[in-house]
């Protein structure tokens, strides 16, 4: 005589139930793994950076509903221009994104020693024009003159290493200025060695702005907590 009837019924329900369990299971660890990657900032950048791939990392994230409104990995984000300052980690929204504007990226030679050796690009940076006792370069009004104010640092070549670097290599600081300014930054420096300082915080300021009755291109003096070079 076989086994009762029940005792199959019930054993086909257990096998059920643990099917069931198996399949719950799986499909809770394949949500909690659904991530994707995004970008986030590699570093601090202020508001008017032209965008690397140098300057991003990619960050697998859970982000739902609102994954539209961060800038995917599988978008190359390179030329394009930061509308607002980002931190180191921050996931890359598209809204903090612009198309390249009216700015040009000016190159100023400065002398190792007045470059801050912590210098990097996506800094906001002040840069004044001094007097040059060599050449006694000065300017009407005034030894120093802030030519470029609140500025981004769009990269920075020449320093050199090691025990062959001296203060008096030049550097060139490359910043982004408004196109209309270009020439009057370069007028007021008439020559003059420059004197790179940098801004504590990449929201401390606007980008440069435009020049206003004679000041130079981004002439933002009363900016908060400079960090004077070296």
């Amino acid at each position: 005589m076989g086994p009762p009837r029940w005792l199959d019924l019930r054993l086909v329900l257990g096998v059920l139930l643990v099917l069931g369990s198996v399949l719950v299971g799986a499909r809770v660890l394949t949500a909690a793994d659904a991530t994707v990657p995004v970008w986030a900032a590699g570093a601090d950048l202020a508001e008017g950076t032209v965008l690397t791939a140098d300057d991003l990392v990619a960050v697998p994230v859970r982000l739902d509903d609102v994954a539209r409104a961060y800038l995917a990995t599988s978008t190359e984000p390179g030329g394009r221009v930061l509308a607002r300052a980002v931190r180191a980690g921050e996931l890359l929204p598209r809204s903090a994104l612009d198309e390249p504007t009216g700015a040009v990226q000016l190159a100023l030679p400065v002398q190792a020693g007045f470059v801050p050796p912590s210098l990097t690009r996506g800094q906001l940076v002040d840069v004044y024009a001094v007097a040059d006792p060599a050449t006694g370069a000065t300017k009407a009004g005034g030894d120093v003159d802030l030519v470029v104010g609140a500025a981004p640092v769009q990269a920075i070549s020449g320093r050199g290493e090691g025990v062959l670097s001296t203060a008096t290599t030049t550097v060139q600081v490359v910043v982004s200025v408004p196109a209309r300014d270009a020439a009057e930054v370069l007028a007021t420096i008439g020559g003059r060695g420059l004197v790179v300082v940098v801004r504590d915080d990449v929201d401390a300021g606007t980008s440069v702005p435009a020049a206003d009755e004679g000041t130079p291109a981004g002439g933002a003096a009363t900016a908060p907590g400079p960090r004077p070079a070296g």
